[in-house]
């Protein structure tokens, strides 16, 4: 497997999520490759100077041309972090930086997965995910380092001016979910809102 740092839309680069190519072995008969393997991913992690995971939940979620999911995250004590990989369709996959003392607090990276390029992104906790589905519909998967907890989830407004996130344009208004229509902006949530 191979990890890509990336770099935010302001050209700064972000420490933390990573682009992930796994070893795609294919011939006219189709392909193999390991999708996830707890010891490869750890040890990538270790490299990069993170700590090891152990992810307790799997998530799979279908989404039509235009749908936008995000921007979410938890909370301590359950912040999650996530492995996100999209296996039929395409999406633009981004995550925010949400850590107060990072200095690239606020910065946004993004990233083409597809059934096609059988990327990954990893996300640590402290930051905020979405996704946008560029293609006929997506089957996003992706696994969680805690579980779903109501009371720490938290959302972040897909178009807040503050992130100034580059969207794909794909020529429609984009479909949002009610929850996610009316989520925060960034100028009106408190410090505890985010990760020390």
């Amino acid at each position: 497997m191979e990890a890509k740092k990336l770099t935010s839309f302001k050209g700064l680069p972000v420490d933390g999520p990573l682009l992930l190519s796994p070893n795609v072995f294919g011939d006219d008969r189709g392909f193999f490759f390991e999708s996830w393997n707890q010891n490869c991913l750890n040890k990538t992690l270790k490299e990069d100077g993170q700590k090891p995971q152990i992810f307790v939940q799997d998530n799979h979620s279908r989404s039509s041309f235009g749908v936008l999911r995000g921007l979410h995250y938890q909370l301590p004590p359950h912040s999650q972090a996530k492995l996100v990989r999209c296996v039929a369709g395409n999406i633009f996959d981004i995550a925010v930086d949400l850590r107060l003392r990072s200095s690239t607090f606020c910065h946004v990276v993004g990233v083409e997965l597809s059934s096609k390029n059988h990327q990954q992104l990893w996300i640590p906790s402290g930051f905020a995910h979405g996704f946008l589905t560029v293609s006929e519909f997506a089957d996003v998967l992706y696994k969680t380092t805690d579980f779903w907890c109501r009371e720490s989830e938290r959302s972040i407004r897909w178009d807040d001016p503050t992130l100034e996130i580059k969207w794909p344009d794909i020529a429609c208004p984009f479909s949002l979910s009610i929850k996610d229509g009316e989520a925060s902006l960034m100028q009106d949530l408190s410090s505890k809102e985010f990760f020390g």
